[in-house]
């Protein structure tokens, strides 16, 4: 008998070895910082004892949320599991809006269950040469402002998850620079940048080279169709373009805006 609960810690491990499998490439580090945002907000469907099918509705504020790491182990596909943990999850959002970043063959599924496509993101990848160091760390001073100027950028503010992704660990690294930030965090291949925010593209340039210089040279960039410059960019440091994933709201969009702006995450936003 398949049942539907709230996800335990432990179990996000298991969720992202699954995010793994699918080709999706966590960081070594989300985990934690994951869970920070909204411990309520991780979901499994369980056959007798043992989780089949996992989902994330995080809940950032009283008016948005973010669905992720939809999986639904090979076994179990085609059943209906998948869509009635997907139900249940998102319950947890009550009336708040909902985003996510879906990938192109699930998009009719979304749209079926009110979700309005609002933009793309393109997934950059490839080798950058290292650049030395002139960005100094972000402290713990420096987070309430950082995550102020992410929701500049996204229209949401993210205080939980936020505060949690700018602060510094083994795996997790985020710079500041001439009125730029940049997060670089290791994944279980390369190392992917987000946020990206910088004022203009030497300095966005700059960013990347220099966060390439902490967990090797080889980034992921996941860029917003809207961020042209930051496109143009990644094209001129060779980095080639390939996954990508449609941005959907059920309920009103955030007011979005920046030029020069890569996503924090596409599991949480």
């Amino acid at each position: 008998m398949i049942t539907y609960r709230n996800a335990q810690a432990h179990e996000l491990d298991t969720i992202l070895d699954w995010a793994a499998a699918e080709g999706w490439n966590p960081g070594l580090d989300d985990a934690a910082a994951f869970w920070a945002a909204d411990p309520g907000g991780f979901f499994v469907a369980v056959d007798g004892v043992r989780p089949v099918a996992a989902i994330s509705v995080v809940n950032h504020t009283d008016h948005f949320a973010f669905l992720g790491l939809y999986i639904v182990t090979p076994n179990y596909r085609g059943r209906g599991v998948g869509y009635a943990l997907w139900q249940h999850a998102l319950a947890h959002a009550g009336t708040r809006t909902v985003g996510l970043d879906g990938v192109q063959e699930q998009q009719a599924n979304y749209a079926a269950s009110g979700f309005v496509h609002a933009g793309g993101t393109t997934r950059f990848a490839g080798a950058v040469m290292a650049q030395p160091v002139s960005a100094r760390l972000a402290t713990a001073a420096d987070i309430p402002d950082l995550i102020g100027r992410e929701a500049d950028v996204t229209g949401v503010h993210k205080p939980a998850y936020l505060g949690a992704w700018f602060t510094n660990t083994a795996d997790r690294k985020t710079l500041l620079l001439g009125g730029g930030i940049c997060t670089i965090r290791k994944c279980r291949s390369g190392a992917k940048i987000g946020p990206l925010i910088a004022p203009d593209l030497v300095t966005a340039r700059d960013l990347i080279g220099q966060a390439a210089g902490y967990f090797g040279p080889d980034v992921i960039i996941d860029v917003p169709d809207a961020a042209g410059g930051l496109t143009g960019l990644c094209n001129d440091l060779g980095l080639t373009p390939g996954f990508q994933t449609a941005r959907m709201y059920r309920g009103a969009a955030p007011a979005a805006c920046g030029d020069i702006f890569a996503v924090t995450s596409l599991e949480l936003g």
